[in-house]
């Protein structure tokens, strides 16, 4: 048994995210039992649910329910835990290294890289030290108990100073995700409001900022223009074409001039490719490994590559490559699961062809906008649609997720925090993409 356990093909993906999970579990469907060994590196057990990080924020969700644990959905899948800190494709090994230190070599036959994007930084003064990150379960509890730790501290305060730079809130990053979560924490601040006798609405400042010149950039104008009319509505200052120029411990200062008293700067301005494929001298396009119609590193057919990571051609749109979004990298793992089981003699190659179907984008209570099939929505029948896309998409915890939405609809949030996470832990300086001077460069927020 150990020697023909020993014989099989050994394929290694790396990262469990939206590609590495679905290709994985692409793999675990097209192949037999005993066909091949499935090895999955990741510094966690989980799949990480991204869209939904923003209601874990708000305190509208419980941070485990957009955790897909991966021991129960990919049964026969060995889950290896740690950072992958080397590739080296003539030997066709992995270096891992665990949480404690420890490294292993491990061997793979075919292997796939999906180890996704990290957080983009820019060489703009105390961003490193003073901003908080926003992409991992972590970050995502950390600022919802910083956010209620605020308040209660200005609500104590009887410094006015004090009072506005702890109740004034700064998202930079007009995109999906900054949007999403100004307005999540807008409406946990609110509702928390209720609780506090000292501390009123006109007292709280919500405030996004971003250098594109509307919301949601990467949206039609007819999706965009709603979006923002919902965030000021509830009070939610946008400041467009202006970006950061130094982060302080207490405050913020814009490329306008303007000067924010705050202790809160939320950082989500977007990603870059993981540069775990830097030293392996291949080619890339903006960071992001080359590959080809069927996610095969070229000079290299037994490695393929998916998400946020790979450079894919865009069939739909000859000459360009496909963006770094959820939707794609789900459906790229799955082409190069097809992909790499066809190498092994399951099936046949497939090309990598997809069109957006559209994009939902969640702005707490009962208000949204989505575009499903290009068909602009807002308010509460884009809210419908876009909780059924994520319930659709969920690998897990459909039932746990419904009932917590249910919950939210006729109860108010609980508001609490536990200082679970410290803030060390989530600071951008230690965070998995930390600036080297040589990546420092301007760009634009979202």
């Amino acid at each position: 048994m150990t020697s023909q356990l020993a014989r099989r093909p050994r394929i290694v993906v790396i990262g469990t995210g939206f590609a590495g999970f679905h290709c994985l579990r692409t793999l675990e469907r097209r192949l037999t039992p005993g066909a091949a060994e499935l090895l999955a590196v990741n510094p966690t057990d989980y799949m990480l649910y991204v869209p939904l990080l923003p209601e874990v924020a708000g305190g509208a969700l419980d941070p485990r329910q957009v955790a897909v644990p991966l021991r129960t959905k990919l049964r026969r899948t060995r889950a290896v835990l740690g950072h992958v800190t080397g590739i080296d494709l003539a030997a066709r090994t992995v270096t891992v290294t665990n949480v404690e230190g420890e490294t292993t070599e491990l061997a793979w036959d075919r292997l796939v890289i999906a180890s996704g994007s990290v957080t983009r930084l820019l060489s703009i003064p105390g961003v490193a030290r003073y901003a908080k990150g926003f992409k991992s379960v972590a970050e995502s509890v950390y600022l919802r108990d910083h956010v209620l730790r605020q308040l209660e501290l200005a609500e104590q305060s009887d410094d006015p100073v004090e009072r506005r730079e702890r109740a004034t809130f700064v998202v930079v990053g007009a995109g999906y995700t900054g949007t999403e979560l100004v307005a999540q924490g807008q409406e946990l601040a609110h509702q928390s409001l209720r609780r506090y006798r000292g501390l009123h609405e006109e007292d709280v400042r919500w405030i996004l900022v971003d250098m594109a010149d509307r919301v949601l950039p990467n949206l039609a104008e007819r999706l965009s223009g709603p979006a923002r009319e919902v965030l000021e509505r509830r009070g939610v200052e946008v400041r467009l074409r202006t970006s950061v120029s130094e982060v302080t411990e207490n405050r913020v200062r814009l490329t306008d001039g303007t000067e924010i008293p705050t202790r809160t700067v939320a950082w989500c301005v977007g990603v870059r490719p993981d540069p775990l494929v830097e030293p392996l001298n291949l080619s890339t396009t903006k960071g992001r490994l080359d590959v080809d119609t069927h996610l095969r590193v070229p000079g290299h057919p037994n490695v393929f590559a998916a998400g946020d990571v790979a450079a894919v051609p865009d069939l739909v749109r000859p000459g360009e490559i496909t963006p770094m979004t959820a939707q794609h990298a789900q459906r790229q793992g799955r082409i190069a699961a097809i992909n790499v089981a066809a190498s092994l003699g399951f099936g046949q190659e497939r090309e990598y062809r997809h069109r957006d179907l559209g994009f939902v984008v969640d702005l707490a209570g009962t208000q949204a906008v989505a575009d499903p099939l290009h068909i602009p929505l807002r308010g509460l029948a884009a809210k419908i649609v876009t909780r059924g896309y994520h319930l659709m998409a969920l690998p897990s915890n459909r039932l746990r997720v419904a009932f917590d939405w249910a919950a939210d609809l006729v109860t108010r949030r609980q508001i609490v925090h536990f200082g679970m996470v410290p803030e060390e832990g989530v600071s951008l300086a230690d965070s998995d993409d930390a600036p080297r001077p040589e990546e420092f460069a301007t760009d634009r927020s979202g």
